[in-house]
């Protein structure tokens, strides 16, 4: 086997792309389409790998958030399988056809309806709550959103980014979220709301270690996995990365940024 398929073998391995099934029926343009904002932020692994990072780095910031992993997956025993699901939610979402995208949102709706719980406080939780599924779904779109940015087309216009924010909107509604941001400003103006919210203890901490320090499934992926969390930190606000007590030193990012880029070549080559 060449080095090149070896490679993409591994990618697609590791977010279970192979499992899928993407196919559309004729005059069937899926959820979004193949000129839409969303096929083109979403149709680069690299930077929705570090996106990735970054969301579920901040996403575990709010409270309620960080309590449905932690009292309801086995995040300690699995990571790897939680960012594989997400990222497939993903796929099917995006690139599936309606009916296999309408069906992965009935199905993760159907989760979050056990997701339940009491916060340490003593406040109650719920995975199906629509404020906190805006939340998620916000601190998802802006991580991908400015990883795209930064790692494949910096020159996006605005109005582009207004129209994968607004696409996006689609999918957070289908699950249940309300007030969901529309446009870039829109987006900003609500994940700077939510600050005062958001707060990191000792359970955000060993959750945001597991995600980093998580063992690389082969000697292959593991040059690939450190890059892609350190760029996601890297690419998180700085405020976000303070509360996290992370810090990339100004020195070392654009080394953080160039490695990316480098990634970014070698998985595009391997996965044409």
């Amino acid at each position: 086997m060449d080095m090149r398929r070896a490679i993409g073998n591994r990618v697609r391995g590791l977010v279970g792309s192979g499992e899928l099934d993407l196919s559309r029926p004729p005059g069937d343009p899926g959820l979004f389409g193949p000129g839409s904002a969303t096929w083109a932020v979403h149709g680069d692994f690299t930077s929705m790998m570090i996106g990735g990072v970054a969301s579920l780095l901040v996403q575990m910031l709010h409270p309620a958030a960080l309590a449905g992993v932690w009292d309801h997956s086995n995040f300690r025993r699995d990571m790897t399988g939680r960012l594989r699901r997400t990222a497939q939610f993903i796929s099917v979402t995006t690139f599936g056809s309606t009916e296999a995208a309408e069906r992965m949102i009935g199905r993760v709706r159907r989760v979050h309806e056990r997701v339940t719980g009491t916060l340490p406080d003593g406040t109650p939780y719920a995975a199906s709550d629509p404020d906190l599924l805006a939340w998620v779904h916000a601190a998802e779109v802006d991580a991908f959103l400015r990883a795209h940015l930064r790692y494949r087309d910096p020159a996006m216009p605005v109005a582009r980014q207004d129209a994968y924010v607004a696409e996006m909107a689609q999918v957070a509604e289908r699950l249940g979220a309300i007030d969901v941001p529309r446009t870039r400003a829109a987006l900003n103006a609500y994940i700077e709301g939510m600050r005062p919210a958001l707060r990191a203890d000792a359970r955000t901490r060993e959750v945001a270690g597991l995600l980093i320090r998580q063992p690389s499934p082969s000697l292959l992926n593991a040059p690939v996995n450190a890059v892609m969390m350190q760029a996601g930190i890297e690419l998180m606000p700085r405020w976000a990365a303070r509360l996290h007590g992370f810090g990339v030193p100004l020195a070392q990012r654009p080394a953080v940024r160039l490695g990316a880029h480098g990634v970014g070549q070698l998985l595009r080559w391997a996965l044409r």
